[in-house]
């Protein structure tokens, strides 16, 4: 088995991490695009082989880890312990702003627990990434039936949890640099309070992948934008979820308010 990319509570890239030679020269995202392509393709075709099992979603999530940074990305990761010490599944809730996040949550949360995600329709049937979406077993929703959405959270993600494998949303509708509460719907912390197992909040600030106008997988990439993430301490969800879907909310509006403030100076 791969090596945890994060062994410790937390990870800061080295100032003197090795750069893409062309990357450096270029300075454009050309590296970037077509090594993140190559990955991609080369992980497609495992799936549609059936040998993209768990080790290797672990293993492709920290090549693109990897590349970032080569391409001038910086990580800023804490908190890594509040998910290593907790010994029962959870529900991970983070805000969304970029595809990165997607792709490297596997690397860096799987190696400490089982965990899944909860996708749109729309990602498994992209032709790039249908077929390792599907190896990995999502809870996959449409978007156009909340009722039917809520229906299949409640029951595929109840039954997840139950067999030990944690579950990663992203409660807002769709990837955004600004964090909007009232977009963070509360149907993480709903399946959090059937199950009876904790949430843990995730705060991302992955601006450094923009969004792109035509592919929005293949935004630019902005080397002057740190990557920060942290997860927090695992929240116990009582009564009716407001409590704690506040707490969680809370926790990703004012992480992000500091980076924000900090990132400019």
């Amino acid at each position: 088995m791969r090596k945890e990319i994060v062994a410790e509570n937390e990870y800061h890239t080295p100032d003197d991490a090795p750069r893409y030679f062309l990357d450096r020269v270029l300075h454009s995202r050309v590296v970037f695009v077509s090594k993140f392509v190559r990955i991609v393709f080369r992980t497609r075709r495992a799936a549609r082989k059936g040998i993209y099992d768990t080790q290797y979603w672990v293993d492709s999530s920290h090549d693109i880890f990897t590349l970032i940074e080569r391409c001038g990305g910086r990580f800023h990761i804490t908190g890594l312990d509040n998910i290593r010490n907790c010994h029962v599944p959870v529900v991970i809730q983070s805000n969304h702003m970029s595809t990165l996040e997607t792709m490297i949550f596997p690397g860096i949360i799987q190696p400490l627990k089982d965990v899944t995600f909860i996708v749109k329709d729309a990602l498994i049937r992209h032709f790039a990434f249908k077929d390792v979406m599907l190896s990995r077993n999502p809870i996959v929703l449409s978007r156009s039936n909340p009722r039917e959405d809520f229906r299949i959270v409640m029951d595929q993600g109840f039954e997840l949890l139950q067999k030990g494998i944690s579950i990663i949303i992203f409660p807002q509708s769709t990837r955004r640099v600004k964090f909007d509460p009232s977009e963070f719907h509360s149907l993480g912390t709903k399946l959090a309070i059937k199950a009876g197992v904790p949430v843990i909040p995730a705060a991302i600030k992955t601006d450094f992948w923009g969004n792109g106008r035509y592919t929005g997988y293949l935004g630019p990439i902005d080397r002057g934008k740190p990557i920060h993430i942290t997860f927090g301490s695992p929240i116990i969800v009582s009564g009716n979820g407001k409590e704690a879907h506040q707490q969680i909310t809370e926790f990703i509006r004012e992480h992000l308010a500091v980076w924000n403030s900090t990132d400019c100076v």
